[in-house]
């Protein structure tokens, strides 16, 4: 086992833990109802904290496998969740129909922080890691 292929898993399951910890804190403690795109990120997120812990313990090199298509769907829905936030897709093209509204900013922290953002953001350093992983067993 190389010891650096297990600090990068481990970086990426850290990453995801902090996001579902916030994801949860943001909805269940502060009350921010998430909406239709919210959710399905949270769908891509919450199952990389078990997918890559169970990789880490014993270390697994193949857990790129399972937690790469997780972290790249999450990204695409992250990406495109603030593109439509920041009025670049219309509203209309979201699945959001019933509920809070796709493109409402309900968090803008130094003026352009959002919820969204945050988690393209987390998704980027997931994949980034996990991508590194890969690298580093060849």
């Amino acid at each position: 086992m190389k010891q650096s292929a297990w600090t990068l898993v481990f970086g990426a399951w850290l990453v995801a833990a902090m996001s579902t910890l916030g994801a949860l804190f943001l909805g269940e403690v502060m009350g921010f109802a998430p909406c239709v795109l919210c959710w399905y990120q949270r769908i891509f997120m919450f199952p990389l904290v078990f997918v890559l812990a169970v990789g880490l313990f014993p270390f697994d090199p193949r857990v790129t496998r399972y937690g790469l298509p997780l972290a790249i769907g999450g990204w695409l829905i992250a990406a495109w969740h603030v593109l439509l936030t920041a009025g670049i897709i219309p509203e209309s093209a979201t699945p959001c129909t019933k509920g809070v509204p796709c493109g409402l900013v309900q968090v803008e922290w130094f003026g352009f922080v959002t919820i969204p953002l945050l988690s393209l953001a987390a998704f980027t350093v997931i994949n980034a890691l996990l991508f590194a992983t890969l690298k580093s067993n060849k």
